[in-house]
């Protein structure tokens, strides 16, 4: 894909963020099939659906973070920004609802966006602007190790490998992200860690919807019982979780639904994992590209 050139006009300085009532959102008819926002499968979980440009995020108040983002991303329109790194609250939720700077404060962890910076970024200058600065909401981001392992590099660059990849009319790609809330997670200042990331991936192969599902693990590499006393051991001492290595994984898209208790409507059906690999339940640990299955 090539790589527009970058314009030092366009900032999230130039945006104010403080009015985000004209934001639309992510766009379920963006790809030529509908594919609807995620929403929780269950009753009583509570979630917000927070619009920004070109995505949206669903915001769990009780979690203090995002449950699942959706971002719509044309490759024909991207637009390339600097980065200015200044995280804000959404003014639309309580700040004591979200996950802000003191989560992140002298330790070892990352705001990871979860919407990445890049991929909302086109258009024509005023929406490119509104959506670089639009991802640094605190309501897009989740504590991760500030460690560039190859997991991680792996998962960084999953949309620019796929969206070169896809073979889609006018390089249009939809992506679905997020933590895998469980009430297991480590608690730390506040909030509980996510241990584990989630994304689905969605475009036009051949005239037919496909999608393709991965899980970044960030479990520490120790046995169950020995991360557990760890964890445990950490919280006592309010201490940041000790995380291991990010490994990356493809999975089935059918797992990451039954994993997150989210309704992704039609994305299991259109899996390009081999029906067998997907009865078998299988995971697959990514160490390059070339061990992505875009083919069912």
């Amino acid at each position: 894909m090539p790589i527009p050139p970058e314009d030092p006009s366009l900032t999230g300085e130039t945006v104010s963020r403080q009015s985000l009532t004209n934001r639309k959102g992510y766009d379920e008819d963006f790809l030529d099939f509908k594919v609807p926002l995620p929403l929780p499968a269950q009753n009583g979980v509570q979630t917000v659906v927070l619009p920004y440009t070109h995505f949206s995020v669903v915001f769990r108040p009780d979690r203090r973070l995002a449950a699942a983002t959706a971002v719509a991303i044309d490759g024909a329109q991207l637009v390339k920004i600097g980065r200015d790194d200044n995280w804000q609250f959404d003014p639309r939720l309580p700040e004591r609802q979200q996950a802000g700077h003191p989560v992140y404060q002298n330790n070892p962890l990352d705001k990871g966006h979860m919407v990445r910076r890049l991929d909302p970024v086109w258009g024509d200058r005023t929406q490119a602007a509104a959506a670089n600065a639009d991802t640094f909401h605190y309501t897009n981001a989740a504590p991760q190790m500030d460690i560039l392992n190859q997991g991680k590099k792996l998962w960084l660059g999953l949309e620019d490998f796929l969206l070169g990849h896809a073979k889609v009319f006018e390089r249009k790609l939809s992506v679905f992200t997020g933590p895998v809330l469980e009430d297991s997670d480590p608690a730390y200042r506040g909030i509980k860690v996510p241990l584990r990331f989630w994304k689905v991936t969605a475009f036009m192969q051949d005239g037919h919807l496909a999608s393709t599902a991965y899980i970044l693990d960030q479990t520490p590499d120790l046995s169950r019982d020995a991360a557990a006393r760890a964890l445990a051991e950490a919280e006592r001492a309010g201490d940041p979780p000790p995380l291991g290595a990010f490994r990356t994984f493809q999975v089935p898209v059918a797992d990451v639904a039954e994993i997150t208790q989210l309704d992704l409507g039609p994305l299991p059906d259109a899996d390009l994992l081999p029906r067998a690999v997907r009865a078998a339940r299988r995971w697959t640990q990514l160490e390059s590209y070339d061990d992505i299955i875009l083919q069912e």
